[in-house]
């Protein structure tokens, strides 16, 4: 995937390859280019090739072909402490017999910056984090997100131009990452640092980035801002990947312009919008949202299905329905007033727009 760069450009990834043993390439021909003061996410399963995209820009593996720029000079060849970095990794690698405040001043005493100047960048960096009283403590008499929050400063306290995170909050419980999602998000749009994130929590890519790009098989299936991701997945991977999807597979009877008419197996016609699909005769797969269908009888597209399971989850009940071949058809119902209200085994009536339907590869 191509990407054309804008004067804004501070990281480039120009036609970059990696391979470990030099015959499988798990990184496959990445054009990439990132603005400065970006929050970039590479987001996609494991062993897609986004740590090692990572590790490239890190400086902690090399390229096997192709140039790595930052701020438009080449830094495949420069040592990764040279390169004027922040790091933060899951496992937050802090010194343990350091204290918190000693392990800040790491990084500053590496750059032979003075005592005076190291302790003022300190605690600048430990109250822009919320740590402020905090500096004398060792790593172990501190919480995961402390941790977290200390390897954060650390990764800041020298004042970087950008940041790397690598799956930085995997260790923490539900509520706590969630919490530190919005930290993160919220210190980067006040110090305007590039970030480049990598996690393979699509939540997380879609609540904290300004664009994510999405990998399988060391390639970028799609590149664009989150609500682009989600309300306009390219091909089925992604659609599939990110938020969670209906799925129909069928073969195209008829294109009329932007839409496909679809013959889904189990006997369903449906009418789609065209996005990567093929012609008539081949084989596609359909890509509607849960949350897109309705409970009535009255859309372009019109479906009965058998409900197999209904789920309380508060705000909504979700609803597993056995929809053509496919008994795995989710309808999320808003637990509300006016709503309809199913029983396990009965058949339902649902109905979903044209545009709400995408028409993809059948891969």
């Amino acid at each position: 995937m191509r990407e054309t760069s804008n004067p804004n450009t501070f990281v480039v990834f120009d036609h970059v390859q990696k391979s470990y043993d030099g015959e499988t390439l798990v990184v496959k021909d990445l054009n990439l280019s990132i603005a400065e003061g970006e929050f970039l996410t590479m987001l996609g399963p494991s062993g897609s090739g986004k740590t090692t995209c990572l590790m490239m820009l890190a400086g902690f593996e090399t390229a096997t072909h192709g140039d790595i720029l930052l701020a438009g000079k080449p830094i495949n060849n420069i040592a990764p402490h040279k390169r004027g970095i922040g790091m933060v990794f899951q496992n937050y690698a802090l010194f343990p017999h350091m204290s918190v405040a000693e392990n800040l001043a790491f990084p500053l005493t590496v750059r032979k910056m003075n005592k005076a100047d190291r302790e003022v960048k300190v605690k600048r960096a430990l109250d822009m984090v919320q740590m402020g009283t905090m500096g004398g403590r060792r790593p172990a008499q501190l919480s995961g997100g402390q941790q977290q929050r200390v390897a954060l400063a650390r990764a800041l306290v020298f004042e970087p131009e950008l940041v790397l995170m690598d799956e930085p909050l995997g260790a923490l419980d539900k509520q706590l990452r969630e919490h530190m999602q919005f930290e993160i998000k919220h210190l980067h749009e006040r110090l305007g640092v590039t970030v480049v994130y990598v996690t393979h929590d699509q939540t997380e890519a879609l609540t904290m980035s300004d664009r994510v790009a999405v990998f399988e098989n060391g390639r970028i299936q799609q590149l664009a801002k989150p609500s682009d991701l989600y309300e306009r997945p390219e091909n089925a991977f992604v659609a599939q990947f990110i938020g969670e999807n209906n799925k129909l597979n069928g073969t195209i009877k008829k294109i009329d312009n932007e839409t496909a008419e679809v013959l889904v197996d189990g006997g369903l016609m449906v009418s789609a919008r065209r996005v990567n699909c093929g012609g008539v005769g081949d084989r596609t797969v359909l890509s509607i949202r849960p949350e897109r269908v309705s409970l009535a009888d009255k859309g372009p597209n019109r479906a009965n299905g058998e409900v197999k399971e209904l789920i309380y989850l508060g705000d909504h009940i979700r609803c597993r329905m056995q929809v053509a071949e496919n008994d795995e058809f989710i309808v999320k119902v808003p637990n509300a007033a006016g709503h309809q209200h199913l029983i396990k085994g009965e058949t339902a009536h649902m109905s979903w727009n044209i545009e709400d339907c995408r028409a993809l590869d059948a891969s």
